[in-house]
């Protein structure tokens, strides 16, 4: 069932002067001004009863009837897979992905997605772009992820992420001994070669992690990275950038390093380490709608909390 939007409004005089999708996008921030504009070119949005076009000037009083449908945004099919759900109410969802789960289907990877889950749980999420999803974790980053379930809902994360309003905390393990916390601001963009990988490059976008120390092995570093930016692959560019590449990371990392004199089970551990140690351990944003502060934690997965204890082990027996 598409769902139906209808908003009415005497445009104040103070936004005579400007278009009409600028000035609709003021009086109803809770959609985007590229979907208003969608609306007013489809004849949805009626100025005065008459239809009209988004660079149309107004002069302050007119008088504003939208009617318009939430068509589908996505031809994704929904399946019933399973997850694992940390919060949910009419206007988001919170979700603890697993490393290997790929979060939207694309070539090679159509179905068996975290959004094919989710269009089957909440089947509305077609009607939101990109299914609701406004940040992403890659394939084999396990950890906290929100998502949208309405229009309103979306454009009030989308601009909290724009606005930096966001908390996403990550726990990781990397390669070398760091001697401190710090912070990594470095513009990031597609390689110019090698196209699935991104870089550090001045032409970039901006791009700011911040990182502290939680404990130091002999030759790895457990640290806490907390993003104010969103690139792709953000955090492990940006580590690699300063020589601290993440254990296990397959496009980024270093060659294997294993500390002398390890026991077997951290040998074994460490070479059957096949995805980078990184997870989204906290979740902090404002409700869109019910406007108060919410924070979630996820406890690290299975696999990094054994290489840490084995990691400590290796530590105490070499003290």
């Amino acid at each position: 069932m598409r769902e139906t939007i209808e908003l009415s409004i005497t445009l104040p005089s103070e936004l005579a002067g400007k278009r009409l999708d600028q000035a609709l996008a003021q009086v109803f921030p809770a959609y985007s001004r590229s979907r208003l504009q969608q609306w007013i070119k489809h004849g949805q949005v009626k100025v005065n009863d008459a239809p009209a076009r988004p660079r149309d000037t107004v002069q302050g009083g007119e008088w504003i009837v939208v009617m318009a449908e939430a068509e589908a945004e996505v031809i994704w099919k929904s399946q019933p897979l399973p997850l694992e759900i940390r919060y949910e109410d009419e206007a988001i969802i919170v979700v603890n992905k697993p490393a290997g789960l790929v979060v939207h289907p694309a070539a090679g990877n159509r179905d068996g997605t975290l959004v094919n889950a989710l269009l089957h749980h909440a089947p509305e999420l077609e009607r939101i772009p990109r299914a609701g999803i406004v940040h992403r974790l890659d394939k084999d980053t396990s950890g906290l992820l929100v998502v949208a379930r309405n229009l309103v809902a979306h454009h009030g994360l989308v601009r909290q992420l724009q606005a930096r309003q966001i908390t996403r905390e990550y726990q990781a393990i990397t390669v070398g001994v760091m001697t401190g916390g710090g912070r990594i601001e470095a513009p990031i963009q597609r390689h110019p070669v090698h196209r699935k990988r991104m870089a550090v490059i001045s032409t970039g976008k901006p791009a700011l992690t911040h990182y502290r120390v939680l404990n130091r092995f002999r030759v790895h570093t457990h640290v806490s990275c907390r993003l104010e930016t969103g690139r792709t692959h953000q955090i492990r560019v940006h580590l690699a950038h300063i020589g601290y590449s993440l254990l296990g990371d397959p496009t980024y990392g270093k060659r294997l390093h294993i500390p002398r004199e390890s026991s077997e089970k951290l040998s074994t551990a460490l070479r059957h380490f096949k995805r980078q140690a990184l997870h989204a351990a906290r979740l902090g944003l404002v409700h869109p709608e019910k406007k108060r502060e919410m924070r979630w934690e996820s406890p690290l997965p299975e696999d990094m909390a054994t290489l840490l204890v084995l990691l400590e082990q290796d530590r105490q027996r070499h003290r």
